[in-house]
């Protein structure tokens, strides 16, 4: 375990030195969050709906601070794998699996982090309607807190799930682009669950791609209520331990067919 912590402080301290690209991303989500949320309330103006524009517009912050978390991959092991460079890992003395999991948890909490925060706040300081609400209760944000560490570890067994066949492929941008359509659209990012059609939402809300944002969002603003929370993690664990154990499957299996490609 010591290992797996070197190798998270080692990613947190490299994630660190992109202030820039912080800043970059930071202006962005707030331009398209301004962007979602005036399309929300025009849409709104001509036909309201049943949720409330003010949960909408929570909605569309929430994704935005926290889009880095589910759009974001690891290109250094990409490139292992492109050159061959990734027998050089084999040689460590650690599960491989368990190594870059740690990379890739580091990369989108401290990318979340950073992002989150200065969003947030600026969310805050719009008009009701425009940015952020407060969340329903202190007890409903700490299950929100809770749900959202859950689909952290969720997406991230996710991303190890596309390198893994990136290991057979050689070519990550396959599967990455597919993965990446399935997250943005069954995660609420393009459009809220929650304008979905009860029907639909049925099926939706109990994809893994649902459990990263919409679970912990829906908890936040209170249309799941508190006494739900403990089905919702039950699915969001199910779903991470599921996932996980996948992807240990398929890298273990990979790793004994792996083809070092160069010299």
């Amino acid at each position: 375990m010591k290992a797996y912590l070197s190798v998270f402080r080692m990613r947190w301290k490299m994630e660190l030195q992109y202030r820039g690209a912080v800043i970059g991303g930071i202006v962005c989500q707030m331009f398209f969050g301004l962007i979602l949320v005036s399309l929300y309330r025009a849409l709104y103006a001509g036909k309201p709906q049943a949720l409330p524009i003010e949960a909408v517009a929570s909605y569309v912050w929430l994704q935005q601070a926290f889009f880095r978390m589910q759009l974001s991959s690891d290109s250094e092991l990409m490139d292992k794998i492109r050159t061959g460079s990734i027998a050089y890992d084999l040689c460590r003395p650690l599960d491989l699996y368990g190594y870059y999991y740690a990379r890739i948890l580091a990369q989108k909490l401290l990318g979340s982090l950073l992002r989150a925060g200065p969003m947030l706040l600026f969310a805050f300081l719009l008009p009701r309607g425009v940015g952020i609400t407060a969340p329903v209760s202190l007890p409903a944000l700490i299950a929100a807190l809770l749900c959202l560490i859950l689909g952290l570890l969720c997406t991230c067994a996710l991303e190890n799930i596309t390198m893994a066949f990136t290991m057979r492929t050689l070519d990550s941008r396959g599967v990455q682009a597919m993965l990446n359509l399935l997250m943005v659209t069954f995660s609420g990012n393009i459009l809220p669950l929650t304008l979905f059609p009860d029907s639909w939402q049925r099926i939706i809300t109990l994809l893994p791609y649902a459990q990263i944002l919409d679970a912990p969002i829906r908890l936040y603003t209170g249309q799941y209520a508190l006494g739900e929370a403990p089905r919702v993690l039950l699915i969001q664990g199910i779903w991470t331990l599921a996932l996980m154990g996948l992807g240990i499957l398929l890298w273990r299996r990979h790793q004994k067919r792996l083809v070092v490609q160069g010299g």
